[in-house]
């Protein structure tokens, strides 16, 4: 029965990680929690297993359309490696109803994220037509990276939510560059994030494998039928969700427990 719970749950965050990117990650903690039982620590090496493969797979039509500001993404990956083992050990410090409840709050920003639709972006590290001053974003991109994997190692999130908003809207990059940049920092940081929590905890590798095979197989499948589906609307509806899930984890860890 858990088996095939598992496969369930992974092929439906699977499908929202097809037809969303990795936003739709943001529900495989609160899956594996609330829908397998499982313990937060042994929840997030999951999640991180599945974000770190999905952002694989997404990434390599970028890398071969050159949508990837590599020295970018090193700045972010190099601060923020750092601090997804500090946040993984924070978190192993911490009472599992704080993690929860530090958890449904990064929910509601996220949803809060994709509820808008900011037609702006920065320009701090424009330089004209010839593209990226990656030097001159270091200041900016290194307090960014540190956030974002502190984060991912407290909570098993990809941090996609964070990262193209700073490079968007803090940093002047193009949206399908900053996609493709994205994906690369948070396969290096889920990644580092799945490292540090490898020796923390006991991992059921039976639940993982299905969780996370169906997951990356509906992502796939999803990815394919997701140009004739109305992304932006789903995202709203998805964000709706994310606050619902969110509102129940607040009320299950502070009365139900």
């Amino acid at each position: 029965m858990t088996l095939a719970v598992s496969l369930g749950l992974g092929a439906v965050i699977g499908i929202l990680l097809g037809l969303l990117g990795g936003g739709g990650s943001i529900l495989a903690v609160p899956a594996l929690v609330y829908g397998l039982g499982l313990d937060i620590e042994q929840a997030i090496p999951i999640s991180l297993l599945v974000i770190g493969v999905a952002s694989i797979v997404g990434a390599l039509p970028k890398v071969r359309a050159h949508q990837i500001e590599w020295r970018l993404a090193g700045i972010f990956a190099a601060a923020g490696i750092p601090a997804t083992f500090a946040g993984s050990a924070v978190g192993r410090l911490l009472p599992q109803s704080v993690v929860l409840i530090g958890f449904a709050a990064v929910m509601i920003a996220a949803a809060a994220r994709m509820l808008l639709d900011p037609d702006d972006t920065g320009t701090a590290c424009k330089t004209g037509d010839s593209g990226i001053n990656w030097r001159r974003c270091a200041t900016r991109s290194i307090p960014a990276g540190i956030t974002v994997g502190f984060l991912t190692g407290l909570f098993g999130v990809g941090g996609g939510f964070l990262i193209i908003p700073a490079l968007v809207l803090m940093l002047g990059v193009e949206m399908q560059t900053a996609v493709g940049t994205s994906l690369v920092i948070i396969v290096a940081n889920s990644a580092a994030g799945l490292l540090s929590h490898l020796g923390g905890a006991s991992i059921d590798w039976t639940i993982t494998a299905a969780f996370a095979g169906a997951a990356i197989a509906a992502s796939l499948l999803a990815g394919h039928v997701g140009t004739r589906v109305d992304t932006h609307r789903l995202q709203r509806w998805f964000a709706y969700l994310v606050f619902a899930v969110a509102t129940y984890v607040l009320v299950d860890t502070l009365f139900l427990r």
